[in-house]
């Protein structure tokens, strides 16, 4: 706001920038907002129309059809929607208890090898995830054997370094003090972290819930790699049956995605207080 109330140039000119910035800002947001308007949109048209090379962003004709292909094109429908839900909910959990967990052991804890434990963690953040998958891979399917299962599909991102660096910061600025008092009162470490850190660090477990539950339910290449039947398949995963070699069934594919992303929105808008909050409690500290 600041941009706009503070500038002591001349009013025309004033008012040509901050219209300059109105219509720059405004294309960004049109260009964000176009693939979620193509989604939908092109959800509600007609299935038969969207086998035509020609389509169009404006359907000839609204209907609800491309939803009811969408389920009866294959019986796993339902199940696709189900995996994600039952692989996303597990992974969001685990982060949120295990990411919280060693983000108060790093940030309150004295032990010998911390520093050093932290900037390992902190090095395989720099690794690129297509590098780990192949390792990965091996790891999960013929080590373990557990292709085309649950275990599988959620193991590998039970808890990320990520989740844990954001834990670890946050708590860093838990004062101190407050754990000392309790210790003082006789709380165990078990209790410090159950009655006091939780509660204090609502707002980034909400922030890293959302991320988590988002990046999960999105994952595309790793449900692809590890499961080989369309029962154990994701939803994101299943929407790859809707292309065949000469044509692909664009409508119903954009209702399972539309559908796939009600979640999404659901999440976001349920716990938005607690993600601005946990978005904005940095740049506010002093």
């Amino acid at each position: 706001m600041a941009l706009y109330s503070n500038h002591t140039g001349k009013p025309h000119k004033r008012h040509i920038r901050n219209t300059i910035i109105f219509i720059v800002l405004m294309l960004f947001a049109l260009a964000t907002i176009f693939p979620i308007y193509f989604m939908f949109i092109t959800s509600l048209g007609d299935p038969v129309e969207a086998g035509a090379v020609d389509y169009s962003i404006w359907p000839k004709q609204f209907s609800l059809e491309s939803y009811k292909f969408f389920f009866d094109y294959s019986k796993y429908s339902y199940r696709w929607i189900l995996n994600s839900l039952i692989v996303a909910t597990a992974v969001t959990v685990s982060n949120v208890i295990f990411a919280s967990m060693a983000g108060f052991a790093f940030s309150k804890l004295r032990f010998k090898g911390r520093g050093i434990l932290f900037g390992i963690l902190l090095v395989s953040m720099m690794i690129p995830y297509q590098v780990t998958q192949v390792p990965l891979y091996i790891l999960i399917v013929n080590t373990f054997e557990l292709q085309n299962t649950y275990s599988a599909l959620i193991m590998p991102s039970i808890v990320t370094v990520y989740n844990i660096f954001l834990a670890k910061q946050f708590m860093s600025g838990i004062p101190t003090e407050i754990l000392e008092c309790a210790k003082i009162e006789g709380c165990s470490q078990p209790q410090i972290y159950m009655k006091i850190i939780l509660p204090l660090s609502k707002t980034v477990l909400a922030v890293m819930a959302i991320l988590t539950f988002m990046d999960s339910w999105n994952t595309f290449f790793w449900p692809l790699l590890v499961t080989n039947s369309m029962e154990m398949q994701t939803i994101q995963v299943g929407l790859k049956n809707f292309r065949f070699a000469n044509t692909t069934y664009i409508s119903p594919m954009m209702a399972g995605a539309a559908i796939s992303a009600l979640p999404m929105f659901i999440l976001f808008f349920s716990l938005q207080k607690y993600f601005l909050e946990g978005v904005t409690v940095g740049a506010v500290k002093g």
